[in-house]
Order: C-alpha cells, then structure tokens, then sequence
C-alpha cells in the first residue's frame, strides 16, 4: 500500500489532504468532525486581532454556477473572516491540536499591515502549540477593502515586509497564502521568499461577480437589493491554480519553494495533479462544502490505488515529475502531428463533432456516406485543434492518433519518427545547443 504521509516544511500530517481556511475550519466542532473522517490537516480559518468585532451579513453569503445536471462548478462567497472571539479559537485549536497530535494544525491570519499587531498575534498562537500559520494575504473583498488580504498580496514589497516580520517574532514554519488577482504569481512568491517564508499556498478565491438578478437588477448574492464582489473558487478554477502552481514551480527564483496547493481540487487524480506539479499538501474546501467531509476517504483510497498501480510507494517519487515538461509555447515541438479518429462502433451519431468542425473549425468532418448519416474524419483537412474530442458527449469515442510517417497534406511538412532535428534545436531547452 502506498505511503501517503506527507512532511510539509517539518509539518506532518497522515495524508497531504488539508482542508483550507474557510468556513469548514471555523470551530471546534467541524474540525473535529473532519479529524474523524481522516482528513490529514486543517488550516484553521482566519483570525484577526482583538478589537471591534468582525461583522458578517446575516443575508446570503453564497452564489454558485451550476452545470446542467446541477452539479457544482464554482462557488462565490462574500464572507469575511472568522467572527468568533479570538481568545475562544485560540482556545478551540489548543484543545484540538492535543486530542489530535498527528494531524496539521495551521493557523490562518491576518491583522493590520503594522508590525506590532503581527508580533503580538504570533505569540498568542504558539501558545496553542499549533504546527504553523499561514499569512492571508489573498482574500479579495471585505478585508482588502481595509488594507488587509489581496491589497497586501498585490504589493510584493508588503509581502517580504511582513514576511520577514513573522519569521523573526515566531519560531513556526511560514506559509504565505497568494492571491491570484494579480498579474504574474511570481513576483509575489519571489517576495514572499526573500521574505525568509517557508512555503506558499495558492491560489486564493478570484474576485468575482457570479451573477445578477435581472428581476432586482443587482449582483448575487443580494443583500437588501445591494451586492458586492466575492470569492470564487471550486472545480471551475482549477485550471488557474494549476497553471499558477506550475509558474512557481518553474520559476529559477522560486524553483524549489514548497508549495500548498488550493484551487478545485475535488478527486484524488486532482491532487494527484497538482502534487506532479510539485505541491507538497493540497487544501480542500468547495468539495468539502459540496458533499461532506467523508469525501477524503475516496480521495485517499484513490490516490493510494493509483499509486500501487503505478509504482510510487511514497509522494515523493512523482512530487514535481511534471515540472519539466511545461514548457513556453515557442518551445512546442511543431514537426508533431496528430489526426481525429471516430470510433464507429460508439459513435451515437449525434453530429456535434460535426457542427462544431464545420460551423466554427477547419471543416474536417463528413456526415453522411453512402446516402447515410455518418461522421468521419477527414484526414486532409483535419489540423488536429482536438475540438471534436472535447464536444463529443461519448467518452473516448474520438480520440488523437498521432502521425508517424508520410506528409502533412496542408502544411506540406514532412512526419518521421525522426526528432533529430528539433532535439538539436537551439529554441528546445532541453537540446544540447540550448544547454551548450
């Protein structure tokens, strides 16, 4: 069976599954209850300094894009941070890191931009004895609006400021938490790294408005005929979070930077991904929100079985293995080709490959052969955009072949076995001239 323990910057935990700072992590009781059902870490949701008290609307605080079947693909938020006493979740993640010694307890926050609030916050802290924190620097409304979340975590010279503050009042490990409302992640992860940070997690929820209600003609959720910009996260933004965990993880100044990934992820082949990517924990929360705690289980069975099945024994051996193959697009090898094929056998014959060819591709596919309805490929034509594929409604019904030998009948360029070329080739980074 394989080993799925994870040792994050010295954090360890039975499984690299955390579940994020979020609601699920708000209290006692929900942290508890996740524990139980095998989770391997939490990071406990935000908290700020002593003083006025953190208000929340009592409104909606929700929106969700849904698929055709109902299923959940993105959710936005307008919650703030924790409302609950600071001295009561202190106390809450005390009692629960000492009931649950082998579990990750991180502890997520954020106060003022101001050296002393963090010190102070940093001391009351370690006297929880929790494994870590994490510095919010990614939450893009409520908070931002007041100097705090995303409007510290767009200046990279705020990050290291306040990086290099908590790296010298605490002796726990530092995680900077990104936000992804910025141009280049980058810079960012640079800063928090020169900071003296431990590691990163990314990505934070994406400032968004998920939709409006056209009978009251404001944004949703709506709060008294009034809406506001939230949080997006769920399956829907996980393309972003990986290509932003990628960024990092390729970055010559970042290359190397552990990395806990957040972003989507919602199956083990999800967390699977983002560990080739090089993450080292990933955090979960929309999934958790959707169908319960208990998911983890399937995640952890999943991710081990496929594991055993590919011969990893423990998460180290593919941490990371995907890094080298993202690439720059100038660097994409153009001498490789590949065709659509339609399986005749599981086709349905309902024309969608077709009407998108030939409504709004490369006009590659036939619909009727012999007097009948039938849909094939069109080699000549076909310039391999993989369009087809995505549209079909049948699972591996049409699928890429790549072409091993003859001429590319547009382009007139010639398809070999042979690579020479373009693994001599200076633009490939991987060629020996590049290298030389």
């Amino acid at each position: 069976m394989a080993d799925l323990r994870s040792n994050f910057v010295g954090i360890k935990s039975p499984n690299p599954f955390w579940l994020a700072s979020a609601p699920p992590t708000d209290k006692e009781y929900n942290v508890v209850r996740a524990f139980k059902a095998g989770w391997g870490g939490v990071v406990w949701k935000t908290l700020g300094e002593d003083g006025p008290p953190i208000v929340n609307v009592n409104g909606p605080r929700y929106g969700a894009i849904h698929g055709a079947d109902r299923r959940l693909l993105g959710l936005n938020n307008i919650e703030l941070i924790t409302d609950r006493p600071l001295n009561i979740n202190l106390q809450e993640i005390k009692k629960v890191k000492r009931e649950w010694p082998d579990r990750a307890m991180v502890v997520s926050l954020m106060v003022p931009c101001e050296e002393m609030p963090w010190k102070n916050i940093l001391a009351r802290v370690e006297e929880t004895e929790a494994d870590g924190v994490e510095l919010n620097f990614g939450c893009p409304h409520g908070m931002s609006e007041r100097g705090m979340g995303a409007a510290v975590g767009q200046v990279p010279e705020y990050i290291e400021m306040v990086a290099r503050w908590c790296k010298q009042y605490t002796r726990m490990p530092v995680i900077v938490k990104l936000t992804p409302n910025i141009t280049d992640i980058r810079m960012p992860a640079r800063a928090a790294l020169k900071g003296g940070a431990d590691a990163v997690s990314l990505i934070n929820t994406i400032s968004s408005i998920i939709s409006v209600d056209l009978d009251n003609m404001a944004p949703m959720p709506t709060i008294d005929g009034k809406g506001s910009h939230g949080g997006y996260c769920g399956p829907a933004v996980k393309p972003i979070a990986l290509n932003m965990v990628a960024e990092i993880a390729r970055d010559r100044e970042t290359h190397g930077l552990p990395i806990s990934a957040i972003g989507g992820i919602t199956t083990w082949r999800d967390a699977a991904e983002f560990i080739s990517m090089s993450a080292g924990t990933v955090q979960v929360c929309t999934a958790a929100m959707t169908y319960g705690f208990k998911i983890v289980e399937e995640m952890i069975s999943g991710l081990e079985r496929w594991m055993d099945q590919k011969g990893y024994a423990i998460l180290e051996d593919f941490r990371g293995r995907a890094v080298p193959n993202v690439t720059d697009w100038q660097y994409l090898n153009l001498n490789y080709i590949a065709k659509a094929k339609i399986d005749q056998d599981a086709c349905i014959k309902c024309g969608r490959c077709y009407a998108a060819c030939e409504d709004t591709s490369h006009q590659a596919i036939m619909k009727e052969k012999d007097g009948k309805r039938h849909f094939e490929v069109m080699d000549d034509e076909c310039v391999a955009c993989n369009l087809c594929v995505e549209v079909c409604p049948v699972e591996n019904c049409i699928t890429m072949e790549r072409q091993t030998t003859g001429t590319d009948a547009r382009t007139g360029r010639k398809i070999s076995d042979d690579y020479a070329n373009w693994t001599q080739h200076p633009n490939n980074p991987m060629s020996v001239k590049a290298a030389e």
